[in-house]
Order: structure tokens, then sequence, then C-alpha cells
């Protein structure tokens, strides 16, 4: 039963996956030439993020931030938008950026549905959980992309958005990881697609 659920949830990822890729291949190659318009530079932002049994895997993004940033990608600063393009902005607020992610899912390193992978020094934290997420693969969205949709707005008003980020948002985002690792199901993730897509369209 265990292989099964997870083999339907593999074929489910490689078609949406797959028919993604194709269906928006025009809007890839839009986006594409606006990102080297707005900002010259590379098209895709790459980073290498933790994945299943704490194997690393270089996670696809449109570029949204300027060429000066971090060149190998692991900086992060909470509630930092001043590094984000003008062009940018719209690609993360609409949440295009996410797309070239249909890629990894195609390669196995995603499912369209999971925790969100984080970046190493985050795992570092809370270990005991962390180990049980990242018993099954990152999702492209979950229910904290859900909650947590303005993430950027909410730590930027903080006086210390890394503080803030570890010590309020990333333990709910873990807790509601670890609560769709015990009750994942295909069903489960069609709704979340529509839920995710519904905040996007409605927000």
């Amino acid at each position: 039963m265990f292989k099964s659920k997870f083999s339907l949830k593999r074929v489910f990822d490689l078609f949406v996956s797959f028919t993604g890729l194709v269906v928006f291949l025009p809007i890839f190659i839009v986006l594409g030439i606006s990102i080297k318009i707005n900002d010259r530079g590379p098209v895709f932002f790459r980073q290498k993020r933790i994945g299943r049994g704490g194997i690393p895997f270089e996670l696809y993004k449109f570029r949204s931030m300027k060429v000066t940033a971090s060149a190998d990608g692991q900086l992060f600063e909470p509630g930092n938008t001043s590094r984000t393009t003008s062009f940018g902005r719209i690609l993360r607020r609409t949440k295009l950026d996410e797309l070239p992610q249909f890629y990894n899912v195609l390669k196995g390193d995603m499912s369209l549905v999971g925790p969100r992978p984080e970046v190493e020094k985050w795992i570092a934290c809370y270990p005991e959980k962390w180990q049980k997420i990242l018993t099954i693969k990152p999702g492209i969205t979950d229910r904290s992309s859900i909650e947590f949709r303005n993430e950027e707005e909410l730590l930027s008003g903080s006086s210390d958005p890394e503080k803030s980020y570890l010590n309020e948002i990333l333990p709910r985002k873990l807790d509601l990881c670890i609560q769709y690792v015990d009750n994942h199901s295909i069903a489960g993730d069609i709704r979340i697609i529509f839920l995710t897509i519904k905040t996007i369209l409605f927000r």
C-alpha cells in the first residue's frame, strides 16, 4: 500500500510537471526575454537545497534578484527585498519565479506538493523535526506556502527579520510540514494545488 501510494504520486507528478513544461513553454520564453531586458544576467537562479534523505539538489527559479547577489545562492536575508529587481517583484508576487521547478519535479528531486525545501543553514535548526520531514520529497507548494504567502512583507516589518524567521515562522512551517508527512494523499495534494492557485489569483 505504501509503495502503491507513492508510485501513484510519482505518476501524478510526472504527468502534471511534463504537461506544465509544455503548456507554459511560451510563458517561459516571454519571462526569459523580460528578465534579460530588465536586468542583464542569467535567466535562471540556481540554489542548493536539501532534499529527501538530507541529499542536496539544485533548485531552479526564474531569477528575481540582481546579479550582484551571492554567487552560490546561499545568502538568505529574511525580509530583505533590496536586491530584488523591478520585474523580479512581479515574478515573486505572482509566484511565476517558481515555474522552473517543474523541471525539478520531472528530474525526481521534488514533488508538486510537499514540504518546501530549505537551505542547509535552516536544516541545522530543529533537527528532530527535519529528520521526519526529510523522509519525503520536498514540493513546489504546501500549506506553509499558502499560510505564509506574504512572508517577505511580514519579515520586512520586523526589527530582527532573521530572528523572527527562526523563532516564529520556521517553527510554524515545520509543524505544517510534519502534519503533511503524517496525512498526505493524492486528494489532499490536489486540494493544496487548487488552494495555491486560488491564493495567487485572489491574494
